[in-house]
């Protein structure tokens, strides 16, 4: 019965796309032209060289299935971390807001209009709402709230003659949820705390190939590791003066006591000397490791007290890791603390690589153009706080994953996560039944703000969908609607899985000759399956 069911399925699938070709603007088929230009497609990510791709991509980007919309002139500025406000609260199902993304709305229900209208005229937060995730417990069916969650800036609206309200939002920053009610009109409300961002972290040049190398203490072993010369610093991009004025030699050694200062000369001396020894090796091999037997310092604990002049040298031949252990008086003289803060050098340069954000932006955003084809990335890099945003709004998995890199704290974190996703990512599939629905070189972008986009339907319900070039294993649903499509140029058609007939979004069909791509699948992220492996 199932394998009956599924078949008249396909059947009628195929009597839909037959009825499609027929329509008196589609495109003829052709199947040497198809097959170059799926070629194309996925070679330049839609944008062929020899320019099979016409559609403009901007027009998708402007929303203009919302009509015309007044432009509020507003802009807030930034809020300081940490600061409490209330504000209208949207719960949206489906969705995740991120700090630079758009949101549309079609305001429909009476109590959310007048959250719009408070929005409007609110003094502390003028044109402002908060946007939480809301999505059903698989468990048991349960509503669940987020509670991290975006600001989103009212840039564009317009008032209906039904009364209802279509609006165009734009995230802004971060907050907790610290609690929320219904006020007297119905309207959810909640008090807000704006989460306070970190700075991009960057690895100070002179981290690197100019103090002490790192002494490790270990019982029985003693293991030193040279530091990285000039060349190195500059090979990983860490050779720039300028971002490391705080990290100078003089700043560091001015914040020294006379006898510390003395110690960490000792320690440069030294530093030197085999750092002259080892540069030239260190260029082919990277980085050497010396290792020598070594007592724990404790080992002389119990020993004779050395006495007055011996004190300071013990303490040198402890800051360079040589020569004999320091004796119970040292020990006595230099606390725990000082032993702490014996100067030592800084990790090798892989370890910089895993917290540097800009380091990290830069792989971030090479991941990123090998999967969507995106222009240069140049500017987000030089900016790791709204590049880890940008990818986050717009990486094509599930609204789950999406919702834990929203709730991410730490540029470097986040980055982290995001360049594990899109090493990983490769397939699309139905969350429900798990069907393959497409893989990772089937994506197109058909919108200027990337391969994934919020879009509001005239029920006021809003859907984030990814754009694919073709996916597999769906059944069309009705015939092509050419009113309120999201792109331009395009009719649209219901698609739902084949094997638990699940909708899992549209098919957009070309409705001008010239027109291409001809096809193309829009798939709700919301309905995506969160292992994409």
């Amino acid at each position: 019965m199932e394998d009956d069911r599924i078949l008249e399925r396909e059947r009628y699938q195929m009597e839909q796309i037959r009825q499609l070709e027929s329509e008196e603007l589609q495109v003829e088929e052709v199947d040497e032209e198809s097959s170059d230009d799926e070629t194309n497609y996925r070679s330049s990510g839609g944008a062929s060289a020899s320019g099979e791709f016409t559609y403009d991509t901007s027009l998708a980007a402007l929303h203009s299935y919302l009509g015309d919309v007044e432009d509020t002139h507003n802009r807030l500025a930034f809020l300081d971390g940490g600061a409490v406000l209330n504000v209208p609260l949207f719960y949206l199902e489906g969705v995740v807001l991120f700090p630079e993304a758009t949101l549309p709305l079609r305001v429909i229900q009476p109590n959310f209009i007048a959250s719009v209208e408070r929005a409007l005229r609110q003094v502390d937060a003028p044109y402002t709402i908060g946007v939480i995730r809301v999505h059903r417990d698989p468990n048991n069916g349960r509503i669940k709230l987020a509670t991290t969650g975006t600001t989103a800036e009212i840039r564009q609206y317009r008032h209906l003659e039904d009364g209802s309200v279509n609006v165009v939002t734009r995230g802004q920053q971060r907050f907790r949820l610290r609690r929320r009610w219904m006020d007297v009109e119905g309207s959810p409300c909640g008090e807000i705390q704006i989460i306070k961002e970190d700075l991009p972290l960057r690895t100070p040049g002179e981290a690197i190939g100019r103090l002490t190398p790192l002494s490790i203490f270990r019982s029985g072993v003693h293991i030193q590791i040279p530091p990285i010369n000039r060349s190195r610093a500059d090979q990983y991009g860490f050779g720039n003066e300028n971002d490391s004025d705080a990290m100078s030699e003089e700043s560091f050694e001015s914040e020294l006591s006379p006898s510390e200062r003395r110690l960490h000369q000792s320690a440069l001396v030294s530093c030197d000397t085999i750092d002259s020894s080892t540069s030239s090796d260190d260029e082919n091999t990277g980085q050497q490791y010396h290792i020598q037997s070594a007592r724990s310092p404790f080992d002389n604990f119990g020993r004779s007290f050395s006495t007055g002049k011996n004190r300071e040298a013990d303490g040198v031949k402890l800051a360079l890791g040589k020569r004999s252990m320091p004796t119970h008086n040292t020990w006595k003289k230099y606390s725990l603390n000082q032993f702490r803060e014996v100067p030592r050098a800084f990790w090798p340069s892989w370890v910089y690589q895993m917290y540097d954000s800009y380091s990290l932006a830069q792989r971030a955003a090479g991941r990123w153009k090998q999967i969507v084809r995106a222009p240069s990335m140049d500017s987000y890099v030089k900016k790791p706080d709204l590049l880890s945003f940008h990818i986050a709004s717009k990486m094509p998995v599930s609204e789950s994953t999406r919702q834990e890199l929203l709730e991410i704290d730490g540029i470097s974190y986040r980055l982290r996560r995001e360049i594990e996703l899109l090493e990983s990512f490769d397939c699309v599939r139905c969350r429900t039944c798990e069907t393959l629905i497409a893989r990772r070189s089937d994506m197109l972008v058909m919108s200027s703000e990337g391969p994934l986009g919020a879009y509001v339907n005239p029920h006021g319900f809003v859907h984030e969908i990814m754009t694919l070039f073709k996916a597999n294993g769906l059944a069309i649903i009705g015939n092509p609607v050419k009113e309120y499509s999201w792109f331009p140029g395009y009719a649209w058609s219901i698609a739902e899985c084949a094997t638990c007939e699940t909708q899992l979004g549209w098919l957009f069909t070309a409705t001008k000759k010239k027109l291409k791509p001809k096809s193309f699948w829009g798939i709700r992220s919301s309905q995506v399956a969160d292992d994409s492996r």
